[in-house]
């Protein structure tokens, strides 16, 4: 098959996040079963306008604030005449509408989660209403479309918009396993540490953990939280944490290299994230396959990829006092921590990239059979 990707970044964009790590480790081994295909993204600065990664070539049009026209528009203008077999967007931010701009080639969404209301809490009013208004059109716009979504939470979201139950399959994310280990014993001493990794946006609800390090800063004088990611929030999250005096309990390393990555997880006691929504928890189980459970809002996205009472604890979002009892409770007891940590090596064992790609694989066949279908 040929196939495009359309997606606001690749995964060398500053602000790639864990939907760029998705699409890369899929469609990088779907390119290895011979297939090809074009990822048509944003441009930043440095960034080539056209390279192959992966064996993928990366088409960079458009500036990342209008992209969602950027796309329909360099897809008119030098891409409409290539022969695609299948079109897929990735929606995270805004829509692109393709079923708008081509009607003889299937269009298949890959959506990690949408943001609905919660956009509101991260953006102004007037980009949260655009956004939104992109969104509430989704229904009508890809009502023949076939949908692959990375939780039942997001599954639930779209069949709320109107969006049929059997559009859509769930297709949990996978993990590079080879890259991850778990070291047979962590010792706590008296400097437990704590982990948020991801971007670091308004949204991702980060100083819900912070407050729970405080109410433990008593008990623990030594505990230290890492907040590992870069983002625009930085500069209100670091103020926060000196108006707490939690300079010496609460770091930024921003951006670390995959490696140290790795064997900072290793060295966690416990991984925080307290979103009030995700499309799933890739983090939460790079975690746990690095032996560290994880403490997470009880949210969408969330309450699939931590078990609760087994792999980690779950809490209701924002509910700092049950966040910081469910931190205590695990630090204090290392029996508890021993049967969740093993639980949690053992849950995220079972996500692998390859069988992602063959699910996927296998719903880019019935979209392109649906839609001969329907043309016939």
């Amino acid at each position: 098959m040929k196939i495009l990707l359309i997606e606001f970044r690749d995964m060398t964009h500053p602000e790639a996040g864990g939907a760029e790590v998705v699409l890369l480790e899929t469609f990088k081994r779907i390119v290895a079963a011979g297939h090809s295909v074009d990822y048509l993204c944003c441009r930043y600065p440095g960034s080539k306008s056209e390279e192959y990664r992966e064996g993928i070539r990366i088409l960079r049009r458009g500036i990342q604030p209008c992209f969602n026209h950027a796309a329909p528009l360099a897809y008119h203008r030098e891409l409409r005449g290539n022969g695609y077999d299948v079109i897929i967007e990735g929606i995270d931010k805004l829509p692109f509408f393709m079923p708008l701009h081509e009607r003889k080639v299937p269009v298949l969404c890959i959506v990690p989660h949408l943001f609905g209301t919660a956009v509101f809490h991260e953006a102004s009013f007037p980009v949260g209403a655009y956004v939104y208004a992109h969104e509430w059109f989704i229904p009508f716009v890809y009502r023949n479309c076939l949908f692959s979504v990375l939780s039942q939470g997001t599954r639930d979201d779209l069949r709320g918009r109107g969006i049929p139950g059997d559009h859509i399959r769930v297709i949990h994310s996978g993990l590079s396993q080879e890259h991850y280990s778990a070291p047979e014993k962590k010792p706590f001493a008296d400097h437990p540490l704590l982990v948020y990794l991801g971007r670091v946006k308004k949204y991702k609800g980060i100083e819900i953990g912070i407050r729970a390090v405080e109410r433990l800063r008593g008990k623990y004088p030594g505990i230290e939280c890492r907040i590992v990611g870069t983002g625009d929030h930085l500069p209100q999250l670091r103020r926060f944490v000196s108006r707490l005096g939690l300079e010496k309990n609460v770091t930024f390393p921003g951006f670390i290299p995959e490696q140290e990555k790795v064997e900072l997880l290793q060295r966690a006691h416990l991984l925080l994230y307290t979103s009030p929504k995700e499309g799933w928890g890739l983090s939460v189980i790079e975690a746990n396959v690095c032996g560290t459970p994880a403490l997470a809002s009880d949210s969408p996205g969330l309450r699939e990829s931590v078990v609760d009472g087994k792999t980690g604890f779950l809490v209701p979002h924002g509910d700092v006092q049950a966040l910081a009892g469910r931190m205590d409770a695990l630090l204090s007891d290392p029996c508890l921590y021993a049967r969740m940590r093993a639980a949690a090596v053992e849950w995220g064992r079972g996500f692998t990239w390859e069988r992602m790609t063959q699910e996927t694989l296998a719903l880019i066949g019935q979209a392109r059979e649906q839609f001969r279908a329907r043309s016939g």
